[in-house]
């Protein structure tokens, strides 16, 4: 391994008062979506004193920093997501939101921390590279396409700011992962997440003559049933898919028959394949279940992220950087895969690369019991951030050897 452990391991410790003052400055004071000034301004002045091209984002606040190694070589990417979650913050921490109705419940202040003190830790060492190193700091993965934005503007592209990445790699914190872990596997890591919206249109009418209405809540109660039992006989059991209708909504009152009715849930799928197969029987369902009361639907399913997957090579090299970084026995191979969704499931599209997840549980708390990520109550364990910061450094590193 080009790389001593040991010596990172102390570099990201002592590099932890400013990592941790970086993340606490972030989580007083969250952004939510693509637009992320104080965030954006926040990274840029972290990163003002070391010697890094910086590209700002000219549709959304993302910030890009290249670091030139000693010599000519290949190129690896380290991401670090920016925003934050539409949710009041109830954890009673000192530096808790300032900022009603926004949190950082996901850790992406970690995130952006880890990654500004590995590229810190990095610029240190950029003797003894050959290439470079890439930092995506990303607005807008929670929902909003975000690295979809910062690839449309060029980011791996061979003429973007520094040349196709060979190899990317991202770490994403996790309350309910032991401090310290990376938790990875090869293959798909997280799923597709898509928006099923649809409404059921009828005919309104008095609540006590039915036989005169075509009352759309039976048909749209008729459908979650209905697409439940699509899921499990017409998709193979080998093939996981998750479908939740989460909201229901029709009428105004107690004696009235509304015209329409409404429901939206999220699908969850590992392959192409079954999402596609998924978005077939959803429509074939939701249109037929209509008809048989006599109403219409509307189906509309907005494509989320598309499924995380995992470069196996890239996924072994990321464990054994984990061992040589942190020692044997920090990282655990998941058996299987996480039904969220991550937008930098774009980037390993394109690039071959990994996510691992990053243990952040809190001092005195089982990983069962904490409040997991996107609770109001969620505390992240800061020690675990000079795990990433060394993880992250081990990895550029490993890459340009």
């Amino acid at each position: 391994m080009p790389m001593d452990g040991v010596a990172l391991r102390t570099e990201a410790r002592a590099l932890q008062p400013r990592t941790v003052a970086l993340r606490r400055a972030l989580h007083r004071f969250p952004e939510l979506g693509l637009d992320l000034p104080r965030t954006r301004d926040a990274v840029m002045a972290a990163l003002s004193d070391l010697p890094l091209q910086v590209h700002l984002g000219h549709s959304v606040s993302s910030v890009v920093a290249v670091l030139e190694g000693r010599r000519p070589g290949p190129t690896v990417l380290l991401r670090g997501d920016m925003d934050a979650l539409p949710m009041q913050e109830d954890t009673g921490l000192e530096y808790a939101s300032a900022v009603a109705g926004a949190m950082h419940a996901c850790g992406h202040d970690t995130h952006v921390a880890m990654l500004a003190s590995a590229a810190r830790l990095l610029a240190g060492r950029r003797d003894a590279f050959a290439g470079r190193v890439l930092f995506m700091f990303q607005p807008g993965e929670e929902g909003h396409h975000g690295a979809r934005y910062m690839i449309d503007e060029g980011l791996l592209d061979r003429t973007g700011p520094a040349g196709r990445p060979d190899a990317a790699f991202a770490l994403h914190i996790s309350s309910t992962v032991p401090s310290g872990e990376i938790h990875t596997r090869p293959g798909p890591v997280m799923a597709a997440a898509d928006v099923v919206r649809v409404t059921v249109r009828g005919r309104g009418g008095h609540a006590s003559a039915p036989h005169d209405a075509l009352d759309p809540v039976p048909a749209t109660a008729a459908m979650v049933g209905a697409l439940q039992t699509a899921l499990t006989r017409r998709i193979d059991a080998h093939h996981p898919a998750v479908l939740t209708i989460a909201h229901i909504s029709a009428g105004t009152t107690d004696n009235v028959i509304p015209e329409t009715a409404f429901m939206e849930g999220t699908l969850r799928t590992l392959s192409e394949a079954t999402r596609t197969q998924m978005h077939e029987e959803i429509h074939r369902v939701c249109r037929h279940t209509a008809l048989a009361h006599g109403c219409t639907a509307d189906v509309v399913i907005d494509a989320g992220y598309p499924v995380t997957v995992n470069d196996p090579g890239a996924a072994e090299r990321l464990e054994a950087v984990t061992d040589a970084t942190l020692g044997p026995g920090r990282t655990m191979s998941m058996a299987t895969p996480i039904m969220g969704a991550e937008d930098f499931s774009y980037v390993l599209a394109e690039v071959p690369g990994a996510l691992a997840f990053l243990g952040g549980c809190p001092p005195g708390v089982r990983p069962h019991d904490a409040a997991p990520n996107h609770s109001n109550r969620v505390i992240f364990d800061e020690a675990a951030m000079a795990s990433g910061v060394a993880v992250y450094a081990g990895l550029a590193l490993d890459a340009l050897a």
